[in-house]
């Protein structure tokens, strides 16, 4: 949803029915009545502070998102955004820096909602062996480093899936957050893809991504961590990927690669 310039009733009605929650129901959570949640939809009623704030829990928006209801409802914005490289957030780059590094010899990246990449370890090479320098020019997308034919692509055997798994949870983001950049993105993305075929065999929990090298087949899952009890804009949105052997051929195969650089 572009929240940016809407008004805040056009806010509160499109995340409502973006959550199909009638009204009644949201009125019932942010403890309010029906009447009053309508004329706040229609903008006869100018909310307070406190009812925004229930309505963005009741909502389950992001922080970004609760600033921008609040902001198109006349008040000052509840949390901060901070600069990724100001003094401020020098603890938390410290952290992103250590989990990095402890992170290997697997590869880890730190990135941003629409995969700006923020920080990566020395492992991370693993994945951009071979890739255009201009897929590597900052600021550096890794999804599109991913997925583009001349990027990650080339070396992946089961792209078809594992290149779906990444569209579609685009795809539910997108619908989640109502976010038309995350929907261009995905589009974007979908064109790399080659046609759906036959599901290849998994591992029955998760898509691993099958990954050729000089030493032979890598095979990798992939975790995400966020700062869940954030309260600044800039931590809350970052999220760390980190790939794991996914057998024992692949974890030492990473470890004697390593070993050698």
């Amino acid at each position: 949803m572009t929240t940016a310039v809407s008004t805040f009733s056009d806010q509160l009605r499109g995340w409502r029915q973006a959550r199909r929650i009638s009204q009644l129901d949201l009125a019932e959570r942010a403890a309010t009545t029906q009447r009053h949640l309508s004329f706040m939809e229609q903008g006869r009623s100018r909310p307070g502070r406190g009812i925004v704030l229930r309505l963005a829990d009741a909502l389950d928006l992001t922080l970004r998102e609760r600033n921008s209801m609040l902001l198109a409802a006349g008040h000052a914005p509840e949390h901060p955004e901070s600069a990724l490289d100001g003094e401020l957030l020098r603890p938390v780059r410290e952290a992103l820096d250590s989990i990095l590094t402890g992170h290997l010899p697997y590869p880890a990246v730190v990135a941003r909602p629409y995969g700006e990449l923020v920080a990566a370890n020395a492992a991370f090479d693993l994945l951009t062996e071979g890739v255009p320098a201009e897929l590597l020019r900052p600021p550096v997308n890794v999804l599109r480093l991913a997925l583009h034919p001349d990027g990650l692509a080339r070396r992946v055997v089961n792209l078809g899936d594992w290149g779906r798994h990444i569209v579609v949870n685009l795809r539910t983001r997108a619908a989640q957050r109502q976010d038309g950049r995350l929907d261009a993105l995905a589009d974007e993305l979908t064109a790399y893809l080659p046609p759906a075929g036959p599901a290849a065999a998994q591992l029955g929990f998760a898509v691993p991504l099958r990954l050729r090298s000089p030493e032979g087949e890598l095979r990798l899952l992939t975790t995400l961590t966020t700062f869940a009890t954030a309260t600044d804009v800039t931590v809350a949105e970052l999220h760390l990927e980190a790939f794991l052997p996914a057998d024992a051929a692949t974890a030492e195969l990473l470890r004697a690669r390593a070993a050698r650089t």
